[in-house]
């Protein structure tokens, strides 16, 4: 019988390379230039070579074994014949002018240089080739947005040079874009090529996924996530996105499509859902049937074509106006067909409550406030396979505005300013936004907390809950003022008291808590694959867009299925994803980890990845609560918008997560929403969250994040107003029993209470025994799970117990026993009692010549800090060094690998270069 925790290293690549093609988005395909046949082809750009599997920061950050390129792809086809001699030329300039990683963190540059190209280089291609492949890349990443400039949103000089003179001379010019998000497209009018191809960051498989889509292997059946418009300019959200401390989301619900279709049809180059096929297919659909609350649309279709595809259907519905004002298509339900062989045909049934269609009034103008309403008037209904080109698939009539939802009035803004709205005649209008008429301090102070007396050590565990012996109240009772104010803090990054190099502990960080029975929980960053700081491999999966492009929730199942494996594999409670935040405007750094500019396409791609991850048992932490649109001064950022807006657009996302993916963990942002920061906002996490929504799971912050009372300065030690909001866990201590922070004070004043703690406490247990390591800290691993574990403790053992050596000024350590041959590695933790820039120094030395050229690459917590190359020193001993850091946090890790064989280590120095003003 089959051990499902043996994981299927070839499926799991499968569905990655699976997920990357179906991912890929054709844009234009001109006298059927793809697929590609038996021919031979010169690849032009120089990340046919570097592959980008994703983009950079936490998200990025993923120990992958391997990455497939391009053009290594490409040359594995039988049927193709790649140009090796401009392929070389390539490799040659490369070589010369090396990828630039950037200095430290987020300073990664968004492109690298392209090799210039003589008019006689690209003719004497096209003199030997059928056809020309163009490859562009980007990354993008955290902490630092893309800009509407050459080299990040905008084509380069040399890459538009590259693309003028290859098309003058071949006759058929694929464009391939390997990018997190969507760039600017007016270049394929200006140069004409044949076609055009998005195929983003699809992880280490990406370079096979590429070339399965360009042969045809794969049809294409990607559809855009996001509407691309002919100039930056044209998003309404570019005028207010990128402020220091505050942004205005005047363009209110019209986000993407749901803007351009109501207001600026004629701004768009490519609509929302748009991609192509190397096939055709019909689309018949019955009336849509209203009935009990719920929408059924019934659509058939049928592959018209010569070859194999899949396509996928998209519903979309057009509200009456009414008072409220409302887009003119909204998305409403999706479904992917199987793969049709030409001309067979496949009904789908699409559904779509009266809740998903409401529309929320803020204002109280339909006399309904606080309320999700359907208006009176014709709810039009259209079917087709993008925004654009659906078509009407009948009606139903509201006889008079019903309320849907009451809800209470939430997290409004407290300034006032306009939003857009639709006015007479359908043009653009304007209105004042409606600001909130309640304090939530004072929902605060008369929440009802538990009344639970404290007992004092009981000998009660948390085992006994677990078990159904003992309430969870009995349990806490007995949890001191200490004990209640460490367990809402995590500890992090790299603790050594869970796996090795992940993000954070949680739960049991203290001997205290831990003699209770209550263990550490541990989670690790992602979306797009498991980040390990000490170097521990991991698979790297296509990123949040690409798979969002897919529209296909099964297959993303299957693959987070998957990683729930490996998650459990390596002890990890929870990944910290899926990111579920809007596309708001192209330009956010991170919308590579996310998925749409649509909330609910966003909802049900995040729904899948939660309940592949459940079949393991461990879960995904959903982030970031809520609005994180911007990467420019997130910290400090205030996101100013209407309750409307946040409900209907930005939170929608969230709310499906919780109700139909069940997640029981989610992150808050850094920073702020109508004044309030994100991990101490009540409204957001108890009134909306735990009230409206149900959500009876644990709540984090993002990493030494900022907290605010209502009207007050945010600040990373205001830890009483995160518990009284209800955010449950602080990410992350360096010490939870020595963090300065105003718990204990706020006890003691009386502005915090003992219950609010005790309700966290609550939420974080019940977490804990949703997850693997409850079972665990019992000894209950099952015999399967162990069996799986000495299977695979040959090739992908995990150390669970790295020894960390305390480096006091300097340390040096013994490195005659390092396995030096290549591909090999080696990971030291170390333990720091200084902040500061620190030095690697190895004393080497290597018998070959002087011709020999040997590397190894320096990583300090998973960053690549740099590649020395050493020659043949003919048996002499040298010192190399490079310089690491700053590091941040006590427990660190630093890794050798060796892409080459030949060197031997005498010793290994780490010793303090620069201290940095304040320790740890």
């Amino acid at each position: 019988m089959e051990n499902k925790y043996v994981i299927n290293w070839e499926k799991y690549a499968s569905l990655a390379r699976q997920a990357a093609a179906e991912g890929a988005v054709l844009l234009k395909n001109d006298h059927q230039a793809l697929p590609l046949k038996k021919e031979t082809i010169s690849v032009f750009g120089r990340i046919q070579f570097h592959y980008y599997k994703s983009g950079t920061g936490s998200g990025g950050l993923v120990n992958a074994k391997y990455v497939v390129g391009i053009t290594d792809a490409l040359l594995e086809e039988e049927n193709l014949s790649v140009n090796e001699e401009l392929a070389e030329v390539y490799r040659s300039w490369i070589a010369e002018h090396p990828f630039d990683q950037g200095c430290g963190w987020a300073q990664e540059p968004w492109c690298q240089e392209e090799m210039p190209l003589e008019e006689k280089l690209v003719e004497e291609a096209a003199a030997k080739s059928d056809a020309a492949v163009i490859v562009i890349g980007r990354t993008a990443g955290e902490d630092r947005d893309a800009s509407a400039e050459k080299g990040s949103y905008l084509l380069t000089d040399l890459e538009e040079d590259m693309l003028s003179k290859v098309c003058r001379a071949f006759e058929r010019v694929i464009v391939v874009l390997n990018v997190g998000n969507i760039i600017d497209m007016k270049w394929v009018d200006k140069y004409r090529p044949s076609a055009v191809l998005y195929t983003w960051q699809g992880g280490q498989e990406g370079g096979h996924s590429v070339a399965d889509v360009l042969t045809g292997r794969v049809n294409p059946c990607g559809k855009l996530a996001d509407t691309i418009a002919h100039d930056i300019s044209d998003y309404p959200s570019t005028e207010n996105f990128g402020g220091d401390t505050f942004d205005l989301y005047t363009e209110d619900i019209y986000v993407g499509y749901r803007y351009f279709e109501t207001f600026a049809r004629d701004k768009v180059l490519y609509p929302f859902g748009f991609g192509l096929s190397y096939t055709g297919f019909g689309i018949t659909c019955s009336p849509a049937e209203h009935r009990d609350g719920e929408t059924i649309v019934r659509v058939k279709v049928t592959n018209t074509g010569a070859l194999p595809g899949k396509e996928v259907v998209q519903v979309y519905v057009n509200p009456p106006q009414g008072k409220l004002g409302k887009p003119l298509r909204n998305l409403a339900a999706f479904a992917k067909t199987k793969c049709l062989v030409p001309g067979e045909e496949q009904e789908l049934t699409l559904k779509f409550s009266d809740y998903d269609i409401a529309s929320y009034d803020d204002s109280g103008v339909t006399g309904h406030k606080s309320c999700y309403v359907l208006e009176k008037g014709s709810y039009e209904v259209y079917a087709g396979t993008d925004v654009r080109s659906a078509e009407a698939a009948g009606s139903f009539e509201i006889p008079e505005t019903e309320v849907i939802s009451a809800c209470t009035e939430a997290a409004g803004p407290v300034r006032k300013f306009e939003r857009m709205r639709v006015g007479k005649g359908g043009v653009l209008a304007w209105e004042e936004v409606p600001v909130r008429t309640h304090k939530m301090q004072e929902r605060v102070q008369t929440e009802t907390l538990p009344d639970i007396t404290y007992t004092g050590d009981k000998g009660y565990t948390l085992g006994e809950v677990f078990d159904g012996e003992l309430s969870l109240d009995e349990f806490l009772a007995q949890l001191s003022e200490e004990d209640l104010c460490c367990i809402v803090r995590g500890e992090g990054m790299c603790s050594p008291k869970v796996t090795p190099g992940t993000a954070a502990a949680f739960g049991g960080v203290t001997e205290s808590l831990q003699r209770y029975g209550i263990p550490c929980g541990c989670c690790a960053d992602g979306p797009s694959g498991i980040r390990m700081d000490c170097g521990t491999p991991a698979f790297s999966m296509p990123n949040g867009t690409c798979l969002a492009c897919t529209f296909d929730t099964e297959l993303s199942e299957a693959l987070y299925e998957m990683e729930g494996a490996e998650l459990r594999k390596n002890r990890i409670d929870t990944l910290l994803g899926p990111g579920i935040n809007i596309h708001r405007n192209p330009l956010n750094g991170r919308n590579f980890e996310y998925f749409s500019e649509d909330p609910y396409l966003t909802g049900m791609m995040a729904s899948a990845q939660l309940k592949g991850m459940a079949r393991y048992g461990v879960t995904g932490t959903v982030k970031h609560f809520a609005a994180n649109n911007q990467e420019y001064h997130r910290r400090l950022l205030d996101s100013v918008m209407s309750e409307r807006a946040l409900r209907e657009i930005y939170l929608r996302g969230f709310e499906i997560a919780v109700k139909e993916g069940k997640a029981y963990s989610i992150m808050t942002t850094y920073g702020a929403i109508n004044g309030l920061w994100t991990a101490s906002n009540y409204d957001l996490l108890t009134t909306i969250l735990r009230k409206e929504w149900n959500f009876d799971g644990m709540v984090m912050t993002d990493w030494w994040a900022d907290l605010n009372d209502e009207g007050g300065p945010a600040s990373t030690d205001n830890l009483a107003a995160m518990v009284r909001s209800q955010n449950d866990v602080y990410m992350v201590t360096q010490d939870s029993l020595t963090n300065k922070d105003n718990l204990m004070k706020s006890l003691k004043e009386g502005t915090l209470k003992r219950g609010a703690l005790l309700r966290s406490a609550g939420n974080i247990c019940r977490m804990l025994m949703k997850s693997p390591v409850m079972e665990r800290s019992l000894g209950r691993m099952s015999e399967e799970e162990k069996k799986a574990g000495e299977v695979m403790a040959g090739e992908d053992k995990v150390d669970f117990d790295i020894t960390y050596h305390k480096v006091d000024g300097k340390l040096v350590l013994d490195g005659t026993e390092i396995d030096t041959s290549k591909g090999k590695s080696v990971v030291y933790g170390i333990l720091l009692d200084t902040f500061g820039s620190y030095t690697v120094r190895l004393k080497v030395k290597a018998d070959g010549s002087e011709l020999a050229q040997i590397p190894v690459s320096v990583f300090a917590n998973g960053h690549l800090e740099g590649t020395i190359t050493i020659n043949g020193t003919n048996g002499e001993w040298i010192e190399i060094e490079r310089n690491i850091g700053p590091l941040f946090g006590p427990h660190n890790y630093i890794r050798l690998y060796f892409a080459q064989g030949g060197m031997k280590i005498q010793t290994v120095t780490v010793e303090l270069q620069e201290e940095m003003s304040r320790g740890f």
